[in-house]
């Protein structure tokens, strides 16, 4: 009889055990991101791209509200899809709280007044908080943030690109053009950039060796490695050596320009 009710609760943990296995062994079903992370990153540029063709935004702003916050982390897996989308994002919402939601200068860049994945960004978010991997906005690049949010963190790029001060527009005559950045040529596009925002911009006296350029690289100068690390640039990009030349930085005009798209 006891052995009857021995075999009996063997029998039964055997039978508990083969299902705990399968259990174990089956594939998680994990649900699947609403877009694919391509077509996440370039929802940036469907958005920027409604902004300049003057066509309505909203219906890309709620799909773009109403993200996971999951799945944008999956979709923005490397330096260059964060890059991608957030300048996209940041050029967009420029002209759109200017423009439509008639927001000030004053506040523009500070408020939390748009919304990605549920969670709500300012325009310096995006740009010192994610673009500059939580450098504080008022340092010239050369100290982090006190007290960044996770969110920001998790979301910021591994490191900081200096060609993306080419890249961000902030509706001034000094300002960069605005142009449509995609994953699968970001690097490029920025080099371009780069290239393009200092040949046009930059002025050099070779009589009285001096050159002066865009105040935006002295606002960051540690982005770009210090003085040492801006002659090393403009001798990439200008393709002549500043190493004995003294540099100075020009007035910035903050005169609105708004739509400033660049000429493709």
């Amino acid at each position: 009889m006891i052995s009857r009710w021995y075999k009996s609760k063997i029998m039964l943990v055997k039978k508990i055990l083969t299902l705990l296995i399968i259990v174990m062994a089956a594939p998680v079903c994990l649900s699947s991101p609403s877009v694919g992370d391509k077509e996440l990153v370039a929802l940036s540029g469907k958005l920027l791209l409604n902004v300049k063709s003057d066509l309505p935004t909203e219906a890309i702003e709620l799909q773009l509200s109403k993200l996971k916050m999951t799945d944008l982390m999956a979709a923005l897996g490397d330096d260059n899809a964060k890059k991608t989308f957030w300048i996209n994002i940041y050029n967009a919402y420029f002209q759109i709280l200017v423009t439509r939601d008639k927001k000030t200068i004053s506040e523009i860049f500070t408020g939390e007044f748009f919304t990605i994945a549920q969670t709500k960004f300012s325009l310096d978010d995006v740009e010192h908080g994610i673009l500059r991997r939580y450098r504080f906005k008022y340092s010239l690049g050369y100290f982090p943030q006190f007290f960044p949010s996770q969110t920001i963190k998790d979301l910021a790029v591994s490191k900081i690109d200096f060609r993306i001060h080419f890249a961000l527009n902030c509706g001034a005559v000094s300002c960069p053009p605005i142009a449509f950045y995609d994953y699968d040529k970001i690097d490029k596009q920025l080099e371009t950039a780069a290239y393009s925002f200092l040949k046009n911009d930059t002025e050099i006296n070779t009589t009285n060796k001096t050159v002066r350029i865009s105040k935006i690289l002295q606002w960051f100068k540690a982005d770009f490695g210090g003085e040492s690390g801006i002659k090393t640039i403009l001798l990439k990009y200008l393709k002549k050596d500043f190493s004995d030349y003294s540099v100075s930085y020009k007035e910035y005009n903050k005169s609105e320009k708004l739509k400033n798209f660049s000429i493709d």
